[in-house]
């Protein structure tokens, strides 16, 4: 962790051979080439975290994590997130911490995230086999999915707390679908496939504070009535959840989404 510029702001510097003979106080010129990447924290107490996790790194798992990181780059054009660097490195070693001391890695909303990030989770399971055979440690498919959401915080700005979370709320919110309709979808299926992809998204849209424009409102509240009454329901959990309010669009969007699902359950049972 180094300061620098005209208002002396603090930064992070990764480099091989950096800090190298430089001791407290002391200079790193700017044009310095051992400089990789330099970036900073906004918040005062993710530094505190990083500057100790930064003195723990094992060498080797920085040099997997800046291959992971460069197979992301190249699959995607957008600017990855900076905290990648630090807590993707963080992740792999205790990882690998578990692994080798004999701790079971479970993962409850594997196939969930397979679903909802296949590309994602391509680059994860490519990190996991590099991992695997740098370390000589199994990957667990769990762990693979776990990966997946480092992938796509890097690349979405998705905080990955914030999916884990997501992933709870989701999960819940189905079984409460089921339980208020009386309705039963195969897991995996078009229909649940399209619903938990809806539900995990319009959650990311909510924390953002991303509004959509949904120009059916009144038709969808007048219209779809038991529909909208439900999707009410799954809005007050969301916003308990989530602890900010869930816009009027956004229950109507989900209102739709439901209608839809209700009819091809519907059609499916006639047949």
């Amino acid at each position: 962790m180094v300061q620098g510029g005209r208002k002396g702001k603090e930064y992070v510097i990764i480099g091989k051979g950096i800090g190298f003979a430089v001791k407290d106080s002391g200079f790193i010129d700017a044009n310095d080439q051992r400089i990789e990447k330099l970036f900073r924290l906004e918040d005062r107490d993710e530094w505190s975290q990083y500057q100790i996790l930064l003195e723990d790194i094992d060498p080797k798992v920085m040099k997997i994590t800046d291959d992971i990181i460069a197979d992301i780059a190249h699959e995607f054009s957008s600017k990855l997130n900076d905290k990648i660097y630090l807590a993707l490195p963080s992740h792999i070693q205790f990882t690998i911490y578990r692994l080798r001391g004999g701790m079971d890695i479970v993962n409850p909303f594997l196939q969930e995230t397979k679903m909802s990030f296949p590309k994602e989770y391509e680059i994860a399971y490519r990190a996991a086999e590099k991992i695997s055979a740098e370390f000589n440690v199994q990957i667990p498919e769990d762990e693979v999915g776990f990966l997946t959401y480092h992938v796509y915080s890097a690349v979405s700005n998705v905080p990955v707390g914030q999916l884990v979370k997501a992933s709870n709320i989701v999960s819940e919110l189905l079984d409460m679908i089921r339980m208020e309709r009386n309705v039963t979808f195969a897991y995996g299926s078009m229909n649940h496939i399209r619903l938990m992809i809806h539900l995990r998204f319009s959650i990311e849209r909510i924390l953002q504070g991303s509004l959509i424009d949904n120009p059916f409102v009144k038709h969808i509240q007048k219209e779809y009535k038991e529909e909208y009454k439900l999707a009410q329901k799954l809005g007050k959990v969301m916003q308990n959840s989530l602890g900010t309010e869930v816009p009027e669009e956004e229950i109507c969007f989900l209102a739709m989404h439901l209608r839809r699902l209700f009819q091809t359950l519907d059609q499916q049972q006639r047949m």
